[in-house]
């Protein structure tokens, strides 16, 4: 069924006012899920965001803020559309070089479309919005479109969980966090959750075995009456005019803890189900057992260290905690600057930011790993062989893998390249899995890491 049809639908059979608040839910995507589809405006109307006061046809919203073009301005300005918590930079920034490679736009490759074309030519005509590649503090090649620039902001949605994956693994090292054992054993309210019988370690690796679907045509599905509204990343009408008071379900801790439960036909470990919930937990787990806000957790732990240019924004829920799930912001050399620490196995110049050996076990697969990712249907035709500590594995040998987020966000990197690339986009299909638009980026972004590669 589609997204239009769905809609159809639920106007014809449903009362007005649950109508109204589903439409708007519908249209919320915070996983790797199908396109949000609506009426798009000429790209001269887009030019209306940049007029005071903006065009009507133009104008972004909350509501409208995912669709295609209108995330062409929302993406990177995403503080308008969402509620954002604040994560200040610290320190001399990372000074680093440009050492420009053009030709790197004239590498021949074929696309996610079947199509011989170029580097430049999929950077031009997929929706990009920024793209650098860094190596050893070295800016090889960098492009923005669309009006972005290198100081713009751009939200990396999904790719955040392998932050929060990052900064969980600094609490594993100081043996505040078992990975053997339950997240419940650690925050009182998942008991008798789903979340209860499962691994600290299933919920970083997303099989965790829960029952709950980010379903998006099940008029009655929790996702759209509870947890989208309660992350504040998805429009319900009147559902930022909740007050706690009022709402069993206000903030995104309230839902994981009250309406997720066990999948029966599945055992913890024993799938690969990408799910959201996961990474909603393991950001839960790191404020409770650090005793600080998630963003000032990653704050003081993380990106204080990194030298960035900027400071990082993040989403808030309704009950403005840092979504841990798909919030972080930042701008595009930044989040390279983060792909670099991972590269070199935790470490900032002399300094030790992530224990090396939490960076390195996530190329660290067992044949279940690869087992689980190779029977999930939906991952079937894609480049990715493993999905472990919040992390897409392409290939552990050679040390290549990646941050990923809806809409094409993405911080690729290849060990055996020693290289990094971060690029943003505004793809308007949301999904990852087999689309052509994403699949051209990272093969193009994998043709730029085999140049450089064989010019070792």
């Amino acid at each position: 069924m589609t997204f239009t049809s769905t809609l159809a639908k639920l106007w014809r059979h449903e009362p007005k006012h649950k109508a109204l608040k589903v439409v708007g839910a519908c249209a919320f995507y915070c996983c790797l899920s199908a396109a949000a589809t609506a009426a798009t405006p000429t790209t001269q109307s887009m030019d209306g965001m940049q007029q005071t006061p903006p065009a009507r046809d133009a104008q972004v919203t909350f509501k409208n803020y995912r669709n295609y073009p209108y995330n062409r301005w929302a993406f990177r300005n995403i503080n308008a559309p969402f509620a954002t918590l604040s994560i200040p930079r610290e320190g001399v920034v990372t000074p680093l070089k440009e050492t420009p490679m053009p030709e790197l736009s004239q590498l021949t490759l074929t696309d996610g479309f079947g199509k011989k074309t170029t580097v430049g030519q999929i950077l031009e005509t997929n929706d990009t919005d920024g793209f650098v590649v860094l190596r050893d503090n070295a800016v090889l090649f960098e492009r923005y479109f669309g009006g972005m620039d290198r100081h713009d902001q751009h939200i990396w949605f999904s790719a955040t969980k392998s932050l929060v994956s990052t900064a969980f693994g600094i609490l594993v090292d100081q043996g505040k966090l078992d990975l053997q054992a339950s997240p419940a054993d650690y925050i009182e309210e998942l008991k008798g959750s789903g979340f209860e019988r499962t691994t600290i370690q299933n919920v970083l690796n997303h099989s965790s075995a829960i029952d709950f679907k980010e379903n998006y045509t099940d008029l009655n599905a929790d996702f759209l009456k509870h947890y989208a509204p309660a992350l504040n990343m998805g429009y319900v009408p009147g559902g930022r005019d909740a007050q706690p008071e009022a709402s069993d379900i206000y903030g995104v801790h309230d839902f994981l803890g009250r309406f997720v439960k066990n999948d029966n036909q599945l055992k913890p470990g024993e799938a690969f189900d990408y799910n959201s919930t996961n990474a909603d937990v393991a950001g839960w787990l790191i404020a409770r057992v650090s005793g600080m806000p998630l963003h000032d957790f990653l704050q003081k732990n993380i990106w204080s260290k990194l030298g960035t240019e900027h400071d990082a924004l993040i989403a808030a829920d309704r009950a403005f905690r840092a979504v841990a799930t798909g919030g972080m912001t930042t701008s595009t050399r930044d989040a390279a600057l983060f792909g670099q620490m991972i590269l070199n196995r935790g470490k900032v110049g002399d300094q030790q930011v992530v224990p090396a050996a939490w960076v390195d076990a996530s190329l660290e697969l067992s044949p279940h790993d690869l087992h689980k990712m190779k029977t999930n249907k939906k991952y079937q035709d894609n480049s990715w062989t493993a999905y472990k500590n919040m992390w897409w594995i392409i290939d552990a040998d050679q040390g290549e893998y990646a941050a990923v987020g809806v809409h094409g966000q993405v911080i690729y990197i290849n060990r055996s390249a020693n290289l990094v690339i971060a690029y943003f986009s505004s793809q308007p299909t949301a999904s990852a899995a087999r689309n052509p638009q994403f699949q051209s980026k990272l093969f193009a972004a994998q043709a730029i890491a085999k140049a450089l590669t064989d010019k070792r």
